[in-house]
């Protein structure tokens, strides 16, 4: 194998499927990226055995093989060699010599026969989507999974996918984020699939804004994104997503309306001195005033108060504040609007102009 490849055309790929290998692994062959070269292509794999990551480019090359190369250390090398730079690859029995300019390197490889693949998927349920929908359904939810749960399936991100709709939930168990999304999809039931807190964050990062389609294909225990030159597979979390619709609250009696940043400005300023475990905030409401307060162990106390829409009786309820910045921080709207029934029940906070994202939050004692 002997090949000749661009700095920058091979750097982007390379990082992409770099990403996925981690640096300590059980199975040594793990920590390397395996080249494929074949008819003008060279094909990168990087996976984990949960998250699997394929990225093509063309090569002008009449070679064909296969290799494998430590990752970090191929990355970094890149990464350290100068813009424009030209990258000679080259197989000698089992190393690999880089030389580009003065520089020269060489690599320890490891068989390509050793490297695992993620199985094909078999009959897979196939729709498409613009990048654009599926970095919105994922940007405007993740930051609501679990962290290490013991409920295995709240550490990931559901996907249901209903007539003509997809949509994305995930929830700490504190918390919950729904988003969704106009689709045709080629369904006579409603499915949901959870993908793994790695999978979400790893797609995430290739997804761009544009309209340009990404391929889903959906089979028993994976999911795989195709996107031009780069394919995602990802395993799926096996288990019972809860019925998060029940807890969406219906019909909240006390309705508060109010400008977005304002109120993100006053609550990220009063929680500088909130509790930094529980991060507790008390809401108070009266004739179109919000009044936010927050105590800490130090006897410290700050208090934020704002003009709003709301006509109902006085009322107080706690919440964590982190929580409710990250859903203000997520949604676009100008306006929002709070929706809560009693100090007891979770509120529901919606845009006035996307309805296509809701934030349930449970109440906090204080």
């Amino acid at each position: 194998m002997n090949i000749t490849l661009e700095r920058e055309s091979l750097l982007r790929p390379l990082q992409a499927v770099g990403s996925v290998v981690e640096r300590r692994q059980t199975l040594p062959i793990l920590s390397n990226i395996l080249f494929s070269i074949d008819g003008g292509k060279l094909t990168l794999t990087g996976t984990d055995l949960e998250v699997e990551m394929v990225a093509q480019l063309p090569v002008e090359t009449p070679d064909s093989g296969d290799i494998t190369l430590p990752a970090k250390k191929f990355i970094d090398i890149c990464r350290a060699l100068p813009e424009n730079a030209r990258l000679d690859l080259k197989l000698e029995q089992d190393k690999a010599i880089i030389r580009s300019g003065r520089s020269r390197f060489t690599l320890a490889t490891m068989p390509a026969a050793e490297f695992p693949n993620i199985d094909p998927i078999e009959s897979p349920l196939e729709f498409s989507i613009s990048q654009q929908q599926l970095k919105k359904l994922i940007e405007q939810t993740q930051f609501s999974m679990a962290q290490q749960d013991v409920r295995y399936y709240l550490n990931g991100l559901m996907l249901e996918l209903s007539q003509n709709v997809l949509r994305a939930v995930a929830t700490d168990g504190h918390r919950l984020a729904v988003c969704e999304v106009d689709a045709e999809l080629p369904i006579t039931e409603p499915r949901q699939v959870i993908l793994p807190r790695k999978g979400v964050t790893e797609l995430m990062r290739l997804l761009e804004e544009s309209e340009t389609t990404a391929r889903i294909q959906l089979g028993e225990n994976h999911i795989r994104v195709e996107l031009p030159d780069i394919s995602f597979t990802s395993k799926l979390i096996d288990g019972k997503f809860p019925d998060y619709q029940q807890v969406i609250p219906k019909d909240p009696a006390r309705i508060v309306t109010c400008e977005r940043q304002p109120l993100y400005e006053a609550l990220h300023r009063a929680a500088v001195l909130s509790n930094e475990k529980y991060r507790g905030m008390r809401l108070t409401l009266s004739a179109n005033q919000l009044k936010a307060t927050v105590h800490n162990p130090e006897q410290e106390e700050a208090e934020e108060e704002l003009e709003v829409s709301y006509d109902g009786d006085e009322f107080e309820i706690g919440f964590n504040v982190s929580y409710f910045l990250d859903a203000l921080s997520a949604l676009k709207s100008d306006q929002v609007t709070i929706g809560m029934i009693d100090a007891n029940h979770s509120c529901l906070i919606q845009g006035n102009e996307d309805h296509n994202s809701r934030y349930v939050i449970m109440p906090m004692r204080l």
